[in-house]
């Protein structure tokens, strides 16, 4: 009977364990949610930015935030180089301080520099967050420089995805990405072809490739291919097309 009430104790305790563990890993696990952040400066610089922090589990929007929020300070960042400890209120003040020092060597000047970032959550799966930057900068050049960057999230880490974490085979995915481009770009005329869009190169897929609901966005910036008056090209290449060709499932 000893015998028999010892091992029902023991099944007793091997179940409140297991039961404990998934209770504790239940309430550790925290959804993902996203608030609006917002920052304006117009004492000297006009400095406006937006952005989402992520909020819930720690280590996963830990990542997302520093991510993003050093993407940001670099954007306002006047050093040619990427500086991976830059803080944003740190960036804010150097660009701030860069205008006063504009100020004092040309104190005639009307021009105010300008920095204003606006990002939001364009997409967000079970499996990825696609954030989208439009930047626009202003420091006194005959006109502001803008343009647009997608920071792609592995939503079960935090950590950025590169795009050989996206694509399988990028030959493949330019295969299928080149009509579209035809399409978003035409009509070309007469005297242009295709590699005068590139400069002379074959056709390339763009720096930014990010997410919607409809599927796989290419977007092209200003001055990576064609003229600035060519603008921004964008198209979208349907997930069911570009299915084979990714490493994550944004369904």
């Amino acid at each position: 009977m000893f015998n028999n009430y010892a091992i029902t104790l023991k099944k007793f305790s091997l179940f409140l364990g297991v039961f404990l563990v998934l209770f504790s890993c239940k309430k550790d696990s925290i959804p993902l949610s996203f608030s609006d952040q917002s920052i304006e400066k117009t004492q000297n610089a006009n400095i406006t930015i937006s952005y989402p922090k992520a909020e819930g589990d720690k280590i996963i929007s830990t990542n997302i935030n520093k991510t993003i929020e050093n993407f940001l300070a670099n954007e306002i960042n006047m050093s040619e180089k990427t500086d991976k400890a830059l803080t944003l209120d740190e960036a804010i003040k150097g660009f701030d301080q860069e205008y006063k020092a504009f100020k004092d060597d040309f104190s005639d000047s009307t021009q105010q520099w300008e920095a204003l970032i606006e990002s939001e959550v364009n997409y967000e799966s079970e499996n990825i967050i696609c954030v989208t930057v439009n930047s626009y900068l202003d420091t006194g050049g005959a006109h502001g420089n803008s343009h647009v960057t997608f920071l792609n999230f592995d939503k079960k880490t935090g950590k950025l995805l590169k795009r050989e974490d996206i694509i399988t085979d990028e030959d493949a995915f330019k295969d299928i990405a080149k009509p579209y481009f035809e399409k978003a770009t035409k009509p070309l005329s007469n005297d242009e072809s295709e590699e005068d869009m590139f400069f002379g190169e074959a056709f390339q897929l763009p720096e930014n490739i990010g997410f919607n609901s409809g599927g796989v966005i290419l977007l092209y910036n200003v001055y990576e291919i064609a003229s600035y008056a060519q603008g921004i090209t964008e198209f979208t290449i349907p997930y069911k097309e570009a299915k084979p060709f990714l490493k994550i499932n944004l369904e």
